[in-house]
């Protein structure tokens, strides 16, 4: 089956067909880094890594695109906030941002282009746009002209006319147009800049994405995503800036995740409500975090709260408990001559759920289905667990775990001598037998052990419960 994307030039699914047969050519935009990311930001971060796993998955070779923002206002008043360079802010939080990919399984993307290492492109681009008439400058800053873009609002879908009664003219701005945009900004004195033929300056926002895609993936790419909020201005302006420049589509498909909101209200600065992914991690499984994100359909807003964060680690739980008892379960089994015979009808039933997995990613990337199918796996290995499990079985069982978790990655690191149910409460049993007899050492070293691979043991009128962390 053909994948098919959701494209936001035309609000329409299209069957998805990149230019270079095998190979994948995606873009996604990246932070700006002068703060930590939020759960916001966490979205096409965990979105994104799955539509790169899946596509691998499928047999494409992904050249896959994350820029950081490395000099941008935000970082000069954060600068100036903490005593220091805006180098030095870029280098912490782009730290930051690698550790918090990594706490969330995130692999990292093939190239991770900074703003500061590809000033000479950027300056490049622009030249050209002004040569090509699409751009001017003005008292040392450089502008987009808009008007000179005919086809400009057809991502978003929005009317130039109506955006000039809608864009506020900054201090200080001089434009032609309210709806023209920055290109290059002329520095103010004691602000970090690079030469250029308009003077001493930096580069402006949108132009960033522009230079960048095209020094990696040129004219062209096969996919670019982001947010949602990066519809408009930001992509609005890419497409404006880089289509002049080549007369080629910047893209041929976009893809744009919803927002997230934190207990029904919009994530915002006033509100004081974002949720930092350094400080979550801390007190969630990251793969309960990614579980949440990729629960709901990525174009589909998110509501984060106590119940569906605790939702996503009771649903990760069952499926870790689920693929460790498989592991243990092997261990014990005994593999026997002529198995694989025996397991036709168990590979069959595994074929089938891998069919409707497959099915419902190559359908917009349907994580929501996609993890339907994996817990139809879980059912299926408890049911065939439950019987005469042969190792034949068991091993097919765990390839299939493994194929869904390298797209999903829903399972959390390797942990040494996880125990089995059946090892945990028989340990229980020998816990209350040796507290009986008043063994109080064997109890302690019990509880110990227990705890130390994460089983919380609880009291209840109907005895001890256990569960694992």
């Amino acid at each position: 089956m053909t994948v098919s994307i959701y494209n936001s030039l035309t609000r329409s699914k299209e069957a998805f067909q990149p230019q270079e047969q095998g190979k994948v050519k995606m873009y996604v935009c990246g932070p700006t880094v002068y703060d930590y990311i939020h759960i916001g930001n966490a979205r096409p971060v965990i979105f994104f890594d799955v539509v790169r796993r899946y596509l691998e998955d499928a047999g494409y070779e992904v050249q896959y695109v994350v820029n950081f923002t490395d000099v941008d206002d935000k970082l000069i008043r954060k600068a100036e906030e903490l005593g220091t360079t805006v180098p030095e802010v870029a280098e912490r939080f782009i730290g930051a941002f690698n550790a918090d990919i990594e706490a969330l399984g995130v692999r990292k993307a093939t190239i991770n282009p900074r703003v500061t290492e590809h000033i000479p492109d950027i300056i490049s681009f622009i030249a050209e746009l002004v040569d090509k008439g699409y751009a001017y400058a003005s008292e040392g800053d450089v502008y987009f002209r808009t008007s000179s873009f005919q086809e400009y609002g057809k991502l978003s879908h929005q009317n130039i006319e109506e955006l000039q009664f809608g864009i506020r003219v900054e201090i200080g701005e001089r434009k032609e147009n309210p709806v023209d945009f920055v290109l290059w900004k002329g520095a103010k004195p004691g602000e970090i800049n690079w030469d250029s033929p308009w003077g001493p300056g930096r580069p402006g926002w949108h132009i960033e994405c522009s230079a960048m895609a095209r020094r990696y993936m040129g004219d062209t790419l096969d996919i670019h995503g982001g947010g949602h909020d990066l519809q408009f201005p930001h992509h609005e302006c890419e497409v404006a800036q880089s289509e002049s420049v080549t007369g080629k589509p910047l893209a041929n498909y976009w893809m744009h995740n919803g927002f997230v909101h934190i207990n029904n209200e919009k994530m915002s600065k006033s509100l004081g409500n974002g949720i930092k992914v350094h400080e979550l991690v801390q007190q969630v499984k990251p793969e309960a975090i990614r579980y949440f994100m990729l629960a709901t359909h990525y174009r589909s807003p998110l509501n984060f709260s106590d119940d569906t964060i605790a939702q996503a680690e009771n649903s990760v739980e069952r499926i870790a408990n689920c693929y460790t008892n498989l592991k243990h379960r092997l261990k014990s089994t005994t593999h026997i001559q002529g198995e694989q015979a025996a397991e036709i009808a168990l590979q069959e039933k595994l074929d089938a759920i891998q069919a409707r997995f497959v099915a419902k990613l190559n359908d917009d990337f349907s994580t929501p289905d996609a993890i339907t199918a994996l817990f139809d796996l879980v059912s299926e290995a408890n049911h065939y667990m439950t019987g005469n499990a042969k190792a034949e079985g068991l091993q097919a069982l765990l390839a299939v775990f493994d194929r869904f978790d390298n797209v999903l990655g829903l399972l959390p690191g390797e942990t040494e001598q996880d125990l089995l149910d059946e090892e945990i409460e028989g340990l229980i049993v020998e816990r209350t037998e040796a507290r009986k007899a008043k063994n109080w050492a064997r109890a302690d070293e019990i509880r110990d052990l227990l705890n130390e691979k994460n089983i919380v043991l609880e009291d209840t009128p109907q005895g001890i419960r256990w569960r694992r962390k």
